[in-house]
């Protein structure tokens, strides 16, 4: 009976600590900036150094192409209850319709496959 009080006071514990250290993350996070949405595709897993941002792409880079966003700027985009904050790091033919691609580990990340309507806004400076 003791060991599962004290099991009890460090789960009780440990998810103090993880819910201080989320709210210290969230508040070292830039401030969105707009409230904007696209129709986003997943790319085809590509590798290689994209041309236009000189980003080494790799499987597990989590990023955006788009053809009109500056390089390196960072958006936060969501769908559902996924959040995420990636930078623009390429340029690239996106799918039919689609405004932004996503890289396979982002699309991955918001449960993204084929064509989706996503929402995006600007990550400000801090």
């Amino acid at each position: 009976m003791l060991a599962g009080v004290a099991l009890l006071g460090i789960a009780i514990s440990l998810a103090i600590t993880t819910r201080q250290d989320h709210a210290r993350t969230l508040a070292s996070l830039p401030p969105p900036v707009g409230s904007y949405s696209a129709l986003a595709a997943a790319t085809a897993p590509r590798t290689g150094t994209d041309p236009a941002c000189h980003v080494a792409i790799t499987p597990r880079v989590v990023g955006i192409l788009s053809p009109v966003l500056p390089c390196g700027v960072r958006l936060y985009v969501a769908r559902g209850s996924h959040h995420v904050l990636a930078p623009v790091v390429g340029r690239g033919p996106t799918a039919q319709g689609a405004e932004l691609a996503l890289t396979a580990a982002l699309a991955k990340r918001l449960g993204v496959s084929g064509v989706r309507r996503i929402h995006w806004s600007y990550a400000g400076s801090r």
